[in-house]
């Protein structure tokens, strides 16, 4: 019986996981997509965009999974924070799958305007789907993208675990989602100009499989021609690693230790602690 249910609370994981990251992508893809087909728009939309498209996947999925969205943060969480690492690939899977079908219906409607702009579905509309070295105009090159997508997402993942940990100065009122939102603008007006800061593996390897499956045959190739799709799986994952440990080493070890929430999981509301505790 106990199995059972266990069973079913990592199905309602995944399923949020899969949930969350969905909407994420659905705005963050869905903006570029409008900017680089409709003309509507420019960097700061795109930057803001993605940040509100992260507090709306975290309000989707974090009651039920911690809201992920991320293999980067699955993974450094697994590391330092005891997150179960039975659970890493299921829901790294679960992420990617939500990436992949968000992007299939971006790019569904947003066919006839992307096939006006670039009638050939080349690099010059690949980045709506997925990342590239400068951005595919910029003289950045693979290892110049690998470099920024550590950096990147070692900034991501440091600030998350700051703004998350109930031992430090977490925001109050459920307001983390809104932070780590504007964690992820800051990033973009900040880091965007070398890779496209896609610091998530999922965010860009589920789009860029659905870019390649919809006629995007350069898909897994940058405007030199290098095989780039492992870059913004490969870096995010050591980065997210390397800002997670920086946290623990610098931040986390001196914080008293009181109790906090099961690894890799949001807090319940301050009114469902005292239910509980008055059962």
């Amino acid at each position: 019986m106990a199995e059972r249910f266990a069973n079913r609370g990592l199905l309602g994981e995944l399923a949020a996981e899969f949930a969350g990251t969905l909407i994420l992508i659905l705005f963050g893809v869905g903006v570029v997509a409008q900017v680089v087909g409709g003309g509507i728009g420019d960097h700061d939309s795109i930057a803001w965009a993605w940040g509100l498209a992260v507090v709306l996947g975290v309000y989707t999925a974090s009651r039920l999974s911690g809201a992920h969205l991320n293999p980067a943060v699955t993974v450094a969480l697994a590391v330092f924070k005891g997150f179960s690492w039975r659970k890493v690939l299921p829901y790294a899977l679960a992420q990617t799958l939500g990436a992949f079908l968000a992007a299939l219906i971006v790019r569904w409607n947003y066919s006839e305007v992307l096939a006006k702009v670039d009638p050939g579905h080349t690099v010059k509309t690949q980045g709506v789907f997925s990342t590239l070295p400068g951005n595919g105009t910029l003289p950045v090159h693979m290892w110049g993208g690998f470099r920024d997508q550590i950096i990147g997402t070692a900034i991501l993942l440091f600030l998350i675990l700051a703004v998350t940990d109930v031992r430090n100065s977490a925001p109050l009122a459920n307001l983390a989602p809104f932070i780590v939102g504007l964690i992820v603008v800051a990033i973009g007006m900040a880091w965007g100009t070398n890779a496209g800061y896609a610091i998530n593996p999922a965010r860009d390897f589920g789009p860029r499989l659905a870019s390649f499956l919809t006629g995007y045959g350069s898909a897994w190739r940058d405007q030199y021609g290098d095989l780039y799709f492992w870059v913004p799986i490969v870096a995010p994952v050591i980065g997210g690693i390397i800002g997670a440990g920086l946290y623990q080493l610098l931040v986390d070890r001196f914080l008293p230790r009181e109790g906090a929430p099961e690894p890799g999981r949001t807090p319940p509301p301050a009114d469902y602690e005292a239910a509980a505790a008055s059962r």
